[in-house]
Formats: C-alpha cells, structure tokens, sequence
C-alpha cells in the first residue's frame, strides 16, 4: 500500500460556502480511491431540487456526484459502494430506480438507510459514492 504514502491527498469542492466552515471536501482522492461525502439535492440556485420528489431528488445527488467523480479523474464505471440515506425508507424504490439508471451495468454495493433527517427538511435523500480508479485508466 505503498501509494497511500506517496500519493497526495486531492481535494474536490462543490464550492459550499460550508466547507471550510466544517471542514470538509465534496470529494477526497488518494491513489485510486475516491470518496465522495453524503450528497444532497441541491438545486443550482442553492434552493432543494423537486422538494416532494425522491426519484428527482437521487437524480440531482448522483449528477452531483458524478460531477464530483469526474473532478478527482474517476467515473461511474469506478464505483464500488454507494450509499443511500432517506427519511422514509419506505420510498426506497423511488431512489432505487434513478440508482438503477446509473449503475445497472456497474452493479456497485449499495446500501439503503433511513435516518431521522437531514440538516435541510426538504432533503429526502443523501448519497455517498466510492469509487477506486483502475491503474492506467486515469
């Protein structure tokens, strides 16, 4: 694991005005590990994207995500976990299928959750991505 010595710590940001506020990266890359942090639906506009929508919602994380990815040198191909967090889990197929758009090829492991909520009430669902970069590819 000599690549986690030598390898440098890349940052990605969203360009959150909290990032610096709590300390974190949209993603961290290190060798060929990408981490992408929980994902929230956020609109362009800094507003909660289809406020009422899980599909919609999962659809804005991901892009999110993807875009996050694509900054650290990675793409969906490279992801091996995602994580799924609603507030009411039983709407899991909602987020399932715009999962599914994505990732029905890539099959990573994917894990759904339900937690209480999240820090925006009109959030209904989170993702986290992480992704390993084959050697050579990027």
């Amino acid at each position: 694991m000599l690549w986690c010595v030598t390898s440098p710590r890349r940052l990605v940001s969203s360009g959150s005005p909290l990032e610096p506020e709590i300390g974190f990266s949209r993603a961290v890359r290190i060798g060929p590990y990408v981490a992408v942090a929980g994902t929230a639906p956020i609109a362009d506009d800094g507003t909660t994207a289809a406020p009422t929508d899980v599909y919609a919602q999962t659809v804005r994380c991901l892009d999110i995500a993807e875009r996050a990815l694509a900054e650290a040198g990675a793409s969906l191909t490279d992801v091996i976990r995602t994580r799924i967090m609603l507030v009411d889990v039983s709407r899991w197929r909602e987020a399932a299928r715009a999962h599914g758009e994505r990732f029905a090829q890539v099959r990573p492991a994917c894990t759904f959750v339900q937690v209480s909520r999240f820090i925006d009430p009109q959030w209904l669902v989170e993702v986290e991505v992480d992704a390993v970069v084959t050697p050579g590819d990027r």
